[in-house]
């Protein structure tokens, strides 16, 4: 199976709940805690707890919250709970450890960045004969940081004083450029495996290599180049030239580990724009992939790529999860990748070849200003596309007439189609836009239900926005140009990149028809959609009788071994849980912001169960649905009533 878990037999029948606190899987800790960022290894966010259930679900209340006074757009951040200690990275990124069953703060270690950005958590270390268990958080200005996890002090051992200075020798020739880490690095025994965030614009620009340090000591082990230098596979697919300190592609988002295997996976990013197009001019490996690498060696054993050249914002975001797929009686273990375009590759783990087959199907050629676009790109044959992937007139949101005149009066002066138009120049509307489809929140999996689950957005961007072709009674009265004013703006929030801006009425919800939001379980043994339901609903709209819309998203969901699937992710300040087997919605809960985070569950001390999410913000979706202040963030944890 992958990752490391405990057999389902014990974990759901064989030990009582205080019991089950104390148990050790391979070495590492308690399943029954948070230990991970994906939970397990693998990321398949699932857990054995059972305490909670579809028939008392609804009894959930709130047991603690914590506030770190950081009024913040962005906390992203899943916490880590090993022995009844909650880790966690602050929006102002300090380290945080609390007491999991009070909320009680323990300690804080300041990073002290100064200009915080997306960080979506720490990765903890169980220490070895010489060296205590530690914390490791990268941060957002490109440092590393290994503290103890008991006291939060440095470790001495670790770099200098516990820190590494991860721009030294990758990004010294671009003082000002962004490198930093966003996601909590994986751990493989005793090595770090991350990759950075680096920019998106500008064809010159520092290193991506992922990279493995000895969490010991701190020194690297191995490198790999998601942009080949000459000699290397893939350094035919770039123009000439662009070897030399061309940026990127990032590989920012969540690695993820089979450790039986000795193997890692890594999700990497879009090629940096800017720049003579001659230089990106291929298919530009390894960007929009997913590579598969030696976790001991950093050695590449396969890749898979599921954008050709993108220009599109398409990067590969989500956190590949390993997961295992029967067909004829065979067990195939697998890795699920799911995209911006909605799309889900289910590969084979040791091969990288699609389980269910996949096929290049033609696009539109026309150039993007000499921008040398593939003929065609790959789709997955199962499962079908999980978000919208196109666009026409007759499906504009007609959610109230003064929404139907301003989407119609904007889809009647741009280009409708899909998927991957050519942007030739002109003004078009693609789908989807560069939120998603998928996002980095990723899926989680059940292997006992043999089931996928998977969150995702339908939405567009509009690509060179003009006005109306006449003035829109009762409405804005004119569309923002193109990257104008910033993420309020009616179609004008650049996503940067090839994003575009967001395709949205006056009142910022999306000119496409409902569902906007939606959530669907794909059986992994046929690649079929076992059910698909609406995820989401804005109250502002419930008020004015418009239920059920759905809402975009981007965070994770959990599973849980009693049958239950949490989901914030919303931007309509809502956290629920749904039947795993069913898609039935069986509890939510109004939430002071936006349960952007993917949640956790644990046991206490006292042996009861708790489902822990973190709220605050509005990310980069600030420019669709209600807008939202910089507000609070907090971690909510609830139980069920003693």
């Amino acid at each position: 199976m992958a990752g490391n878990r405990t057999p389902r037999s014990i974990t759901k029948h064989a030990l009582p709940a205080a019991l089950l606190a104390a148990v050790t899987v391979a070495g590492l800790v308690a399943q029954t805690d948070w230990p991970q960022y994906g939970h397990d290894p693998g990321g398949e966010r699932y857990s054995p707890l059972t305490q909670i259930k579809p028939d008392n679900v609804a009894k959930l209340k709130p047991a603690w919250t914590w506030d770190p006074g950081e009024s913040t757009l962005s906390f992203e951040t899943t916490p880590l709970v090993i022995g009844n200690v909650m880790y966690v990275s602050t929006p102002r990124e300090r380290v945080v450890a609390l007491d999991a069953d009070t909320g009680k703060e323990l300690w804080s270690y300041d990073t002290k960045v100064t200009a915080p950005s997306t960080h979506r958590g720490v990765s903890y270390w169980p220490g070895d004969a010489q060296n205590p268990p530690r914390i490791i958080a990268g941060t957002s200005d490109g440092r590393l940081f290994a503290l103890d996890a008991k006291t939060g002090k440095p470790a001495g051992t670790f770099g200098d004083n516990g820190l590494v200075n991860l721009r030294s020798a990758f990004a010294d020739k671009f003082p000002t450029a962004l490198y930093g880490i966003s996601s909590p690095p994986a751990i493989y025994k005793n090595l770090l495996i991350f990759g950075p965030r680096t920019q998106e614009s500008g064809a010159k620009g520092p290193s991506s290599e992922i990279r493995a340090l000895d969490v010991r000591t701190g020194k690297q082990v191995w490198s790999f180049h998601t942009l080949p230098q000459p000699g290397e596979p893939g350094y035919e697919t770039w123009g000439p030239e662009f070897w030399k300190d061309g940026a990127g592609p990032s590989a920012w988002a969540q690695i993820t580990v089979d450790t039986a295997r000795g193997m890692v996976f890594v999700p990497v990013g879009n090629p940096s724009g800017g720049g003579d197009p001659a230089g990106r001019n291929g298919r530009n490996l390894y960007s929009n992939s997913v590579v598969a690498l030696s976790a001991e060696t950093g050695k590449l054993i396969w890749y898979y790529q599921m954008v050709h050249h993108d220009v599109w914002d398409y990067d590969v975001t989500a956190p590949p999860a390993l997961v295992e797929v029967v067909r004829n009686g065979k067990k195939i273990p697998a890795v699920a990748q799911l995209t911006k375009q909605g799309l889900l590759f289910i590969l084979d783990r040791m091969s990288g070849q699609p389980v269910f087959g996949a096929e290049e199907r033609e696009v539109p050629k026309n150039p993007q200003s000499g921008e040398e676009l593939s003929p065609t790109q790959p789709f997955p044959l199962k499962p079908v596309a999980l978000a919208r992937n196109s666009m026409s007139a007759a499906e504009i949101s007609r959610i109230t007439p003064e929404s139907e005149k301003f989407c119609a009066a904007l889809v009647a002066d741009h280009e409708t189609g899909g998927p991957f138009p050519a942007r030739g120049g002109g003004a078009s509307i693609t789908f989807p836009s560069s939120i998603g489809g998928g996002n980095w929140g990723g899926v989680s999996f059940d292997a006992g239900l043999g089931l996928i689950y998977v969150n995702t957005s339908n939405l567009g961007s509009v690509s060179n926005v003009r006005r109306p072709a006449a003035p829109v009674a009762g409405t804005a009265g004119a569309v923002a140009a193109s990257g104008a004013g910033g993420r309020g703006n009616i179609a004008g929030n650049n996503g940067g990149g090839g994003g575009g801006s967001r395709f949205v009425d006056q009142d910022h919800y999306p000119c496409n028809q409902p569902p906007w939001g939606q959530l669907t379980a794909i059986n992994a043994n046929t690649g079929d959609i076992a059910w698909q339901v609406t995820l989401g609903s804005y109250k502002q709209l419930e008020e004015k009788g418009i239920k059920d819309t759905g809402a975009v998203n981007t965070g994770g969901s959990v599973v849980t071994a009693s049958g239950l699937l949490f989901i914030g992710a919303t931007n309509d300040h809502r956290f629920r849980a749904f039947d795993a087997r069913t898609g039935k919605l069986l509890w939510q809960i109004d939430m002071d912001g936006n349960a952007l985070a993917s949640p956790i569950t644990y046991l206490d001390r006292n042996g009861k169960q708790v489902i822990a999410v973190i709220t605050g913000g509005s990310s980069y979706m600030g420019g669709v649905g209600p807008q939202d202040p910089m507000l609070p963030g907090k971690i909510t944890a609830f139980t069920l009533p003693r």
